[in-house]
C-alpha cells in the first residue's frame, strides 16, 4: 500500500492524545494530527525522527498528520487507520499465509447476534464450500525486549470482539484474532497479560473454544507499507 508523499522531521511533544509539535527538517514548526488514541508507549520521544503527510483539504483543522516515528530500529506505523487498508490489501491478495485461499473479503460487517450488543467486526472472508471467516484487526506496537506485544492499555472493547468471534465459532464459522505488528523489532508475540489481565484470560478461553490467532508483521518501505510474514506466538505464554 502506498501513503501519500511524506514529510520528514522531529517530534518534540505529544500531548492532549491528538496533538503532537514536530519541527521539519526545514526548521518549520507544525502541530500535527495524531491519530494513534493509544498510550504508545516506546513509539515515540522527543526528538525521534518522524514522517508527516499533508492534506490541503481547507475544512482540516490540522494540515499535517503523523504517519511514523523510528525509535532507533526502522519505522514504527503510528497512524492507526492505515492498518486495516493495509491488511485489507493483503488479504484480496492472498498473501497471508493460512488464510490465503478466500476469494472474497468484505469489510467493516454489522452483526446482530442474539446475547450481543450490536458490533462491528473487521473483516469476512467467504469461500466456496468453506465456513466463512471473521477476521477483528488489532494494530500492535508495544515492544517489551524482543516480543512485541498488545494490548497496551486495559480494552474492554478488545475482550467484547473477542466474546464474538467465540460465538461465531460457536456456530460454525471461524473466527480469527489478527495481531498486526507494526514495528520492525521483536521475534515473537504475546499478550501483555500484566496490563490486562482479563483481556489475557478471555483471549485463552476463546482460544480454547476454536478462535484462532495469527500475528504478521508489517513492513515500511521508502513510500509505503505491506503485509510481510507470520510473526511466531510465543507458545510459552501462560495465555496460549
Amino acid at each position: 500500500m502506498e501513503l501519500p508523499p511524506l514529510v520528514n522531521g522531529r517530534i518534540q511533544r505529544r500531548y492532549k492524545r491528538f496533538l503532537a509539535d514536530v519541527t521539519l527538517d526545514d526548521g518549520r514548526e507544525v502541530v500535527a494530527h495524531c491519530p494513534n488514541t493509544g498510550s504508545m508507549t516506546g513509539c515515540w520521544a522527543p526528538g525521534a525522527p518522524v514522517q508527516l503527510s499533508h492534506s490541503d483539504n481547507p475544512k482540516r483543522k490540522l494540515a499535517w498528520t503523523l504517519e511514523r516515528v523510528d525509535m532507533g530500529g526502522g519505522w514504527i506505523g503510528v497512524h492507526t487507520g492505515r492498518t486495516n487498508p493495509v491488511v485489507e490489501e493483503a488479504l484480496r491478495a492472498g498473501s497471508v499465509k493460512g488464510i490465503d485461499d478466500y476469494l472474497r473479503v468484505t469489510p467493516e460487517v454489522t452483526l446482530d447476534l442474539p446475547g450481543h450488543t450490536r458490533s462491528r467486526l473487521d473483516f469476512r472472508l467467504a469461500a466456496a464450500s468453506k465456513p466463512d471467516l471473521w477476521i477483528e484487526v488489532k494494530n500492535t506496537t508495544l515492544l517489551t525486549g524482543n516480543r512485541v506485544r498488545f494490548p497496551d492499555a486495559v480494552t474492554a472493547r478488545g475482550r467484547k470482539h473477542l466474546t464474538l468471534l467465540a460465538e461465531l465459532v460457536a456456530r460454525g464459522e471461524r473466527g480469527m484474532i489478527l495481531f498486526a505488528v507494526n514495528r520492525p523489532e521483536g521475534d515473537g508475540f504475546e499478550v501483555a497479560a500484566e496490563i490486562d489481565p482479563d483481556y489475557a484470560t478471555t483471549l485463552a478461553e476463546v482460544m480454547a473454544q476454536g478462535v484462532e490467532a495469527i500475528a504478521v508483521r508489517i513492513n515500511h518501505h521508502a513510500t509505503g507499507m505491506q503485509i510481510h510474514d507470520r510473526v511466531p506466538l510465543c507458545c510459552e505464554s501462560p495465555w496460549l
